[in-house]
């Protein structure tokens, strides 16, 4: 075989994919809230489920079961929980509580979904006051070893001072306390581009919600949308190749598979197929 064939022929097997390389290479992670109906109902019966179906990372909390003995389930099966909720007026009012239980059940990450705002319409004086609470919890949840992130809902997309209100709450909060979780689908929602964003602010991006919007969905700001337009990932509107591209170059490692759905198992294989296709 002469080097020009030999070109020829490493020029076909790229192009046929034969040594492309696997775009989604993390571990997959669960958001808690796709099993919100079951996990409450019979938690040990739901991470079963979750595990069968290979995931090793988990975001949430066990609802009201004690924290240790959660995690325990967890731990038995594998799973690791890498980030869990906070409600806001907890972290403005007792920051404490977040960081006992973040501890007892192994987060590393501590993650906010939700800005309180009244008529379904986030104000500049909402945003400003969420900065001051970001701030402040993430400067004590910080010193006590857990990293706070801001949850986009995309309901923060309001024009404000030549850009969104988005803008403002991450430009004004501090970077070494205050980093953000992007989920792909509000932003998508909310009519903000999920690339544009990784690329404009980089690595204050620390994980990722992955999850699919229905093509033709309408838009608006109030960060609520039916389940029926959660669809499985590749299915929908979401730029979910070019998303996940950026994400690895900014150095996102801890991505949870979210579904809002009111079929959560007959989409969830399909998402994870989709994933391990790309």
């Amino acid at each position: 075989m002469n080097k020009r064939t030999s070109l020829l022929l490493l020029a076909v097997t790229l192009s046929t994919g034969i040594y492309a390389q696997r775009l989604y290479t993390a571990q997959l992670g669960m958001e808690a809230y796709t099993y919100r109906r079951s996990l409450p109902v019979n938690p040990a019966k739901a991470l079963d489920t979750i595990k069968r179906l290979g995931f090793t990372e988990l975001e949430g909390g066990g609802g009201r079961m004690p924290p240790e003995q959660f995690r325990k389930l967890c731990e038995e099966r594998g799973i690791r929980i890498v980030s869990t909720g906070a409600d806001y007026n907890m972290l403005a009012k007792s920051p404490d509580s977040i960081v006992t239980r973040a501890r007892a059940l192994g987060a590393k990450y501590v993650m906010c979904a939700w800005i309180p705002h009244d008529k379904g319409v986030l104000t500049a004086a909402d945003a400003k006051q969420a900065v001051e609470v970001f701030n402040r919890a993430g400067k004590y949840l910080h010193e006590h070893g857990l990293t706070f992130c801001y949850h986009a809902h995309g309901y923060e997309f309001q024009p404000y001072e030549g850009g969104t209100l988005l803008d403002y709450i991450i430009k004004n909060t501090n970077p070494d306390y205050v980093s953000f979780e992007m989920d792909i689908m509000w932003i998508q929602f909310g009519g903000g581009d999920p690339v544009a964003l990784l690329k404009k602010y980089g690595r204050r991006w620390k994980l990722m919600h992955l999850k699919d919007l229905r093509k033709g969905t309408p838009k608006n700001l109030t960060g609520l949308t039916g389940p029926e337009n959660d669809v499985p990932l590749g299915q929908g509107e979401v730029d979910i190749p070019n998303i996940l591209r950026e994400a690895k170059k900014i150095g996102i490692q801890h991505y949870f598979i979210e579904d809002e759905s009111n079929d959560p198992n007959g989409q969830l294989p399909q998402s994870i197929r989709y994933l391990k296709g790309l």
